[in-house]
């Protein structure tokens, strides 16, 4: 799969992904590929979703929760927001999936270099065998860098580099009436250059799993 001279890749052989444009659809689909009788275990974070903005309406936080324990999954919510690394070790360190709630993408990096977790959520998918699954903003950070249609220095971020699983980054929520104006208005217009990065765009009926290196886009 390659575009001029890019190359989509993931960053390390036996890494698990499943990056979602929205899991209340994908849930299910993504349960009945896993073994949960096995391990079930998923850490619902919703840090993203703290920002006064995002919580105008939380029903969509609520149907996504519910999405995953109806699919099979044993889920206990959680925040990054104000740990430190050691204690998001200890605290995490139980559980089989790491999952990151939608919300604001910008907000969830400042929090994620505040406390750490950038360098510990990278140990627990690439070496302790944790499975990562990210909904809209959860699966934007998966990626490099924030896209360059958020505004420079936004929460005061020590810089735009995100989680790297990923060398591309998810658009999210593609074909949506509410993200229509956003996309052809104003994201795409700032991303139509010759340097960007690779773009993936997703659906609500959509999602992107990864494993040991093999990338699908699945149709639900």
């Amino acid at each position: 799969m390659r575009e001029r001279g890019w190359q989509i890749h993931v960053t390390i052989l036996g890494m698990e992904l499943f990056l979602t444009s929205t899991i209340s659809k994908a849930a299910q689909n993504i349960g009945k590929g896993l073994d949960l009788s096995v391990r079930n275990k998923l850490v619902f974070v919703d840090t993203a979703a703290e920002p006064k903005e995002e919580r105008s309406d939380m029903q969509w936080l609520a149907d996504d929760r519910q999405a995953l324990v109806d699919a099979g999954f044993d889920v206990s919510d959680y925040t990054i927001t104000n740990k430190t690394k050691d204690k998001l070790e200890k605290d995490l360190e139980s559980y089989d999936f790491i999952y990151m709630s939608g919300g604001d993408t910008a907000y969830l990096l400042k929090q994620s270099q505040d406390s750490g977790f950038i360098d510990v959520v990278k140990d627990f998918v690439a070496n302790k065998g944790k499975i990562y699954i990210g909904t809209s903003a959860g699966s934007i950070i998966a990626g490099p860098k924030l896209p360059d249609y958020f505004e420079e220095g936004e929460y005061g971020l020590k810089n735009e580099n995100c989680y790297g699983f990923v060398n591309f980054t998810i658009l999210p929520h593609w074909g949506t009436e509410y993200f229509k104006k956003k996309y052809l208005d104003e994201r795409l217009k700032l991303a139509y250059k010759d340097n960007q990065l690779p773009l993936l765009i997703l659906t609500d009926n959509q999602y992107v799993h990864i494993k040991n290196k093999e990338m699908e886009i699945v149709c639900i």
